[in-house]
């Protein structure tokens, strides 16, 4: 199962977590996730956001000078529950 999103990259975990803090502010939906390797070896933490909403985060972080590396559209794999895996579903 996969989910096409947003994902912000940083260059540090402190860069993430002051992103989510000005994003939460200014009242967008985030959360920090492990920072998928494929799109960026930089950081171990990324942003997840709504996909139609990722321009919109990407200039907010720029008018509040958080620095951040790019942002993405990305296939996210969602993990099987462990109900869902013992049931074959």
């Amino acid at each position: 199962m996969s989910l096409l999103c947003g994902i912000i990259t940083f260059y540090s975990s402190q860069h993430a977590v002051q992103a989510e803090k000005v994003l939460a502010r200014e009242g967008f939906t985030v959360e920090l996730i492990p920072g998928p390797k494929d799109i960026s070896p930089n950081c171990g933490v990324a942003l997840k956001c709504d996909r139609d909403r990722l321009l919109a985060v990407g200039e907010t972080l720029r008018r509040h000078q958080v620095m951040f590396e790019a942002c993405h559209e990305y296939c996210l794999q969602q993990q099987k529950s462990l109900l869902d895996k013992l049931l074959g579903r």
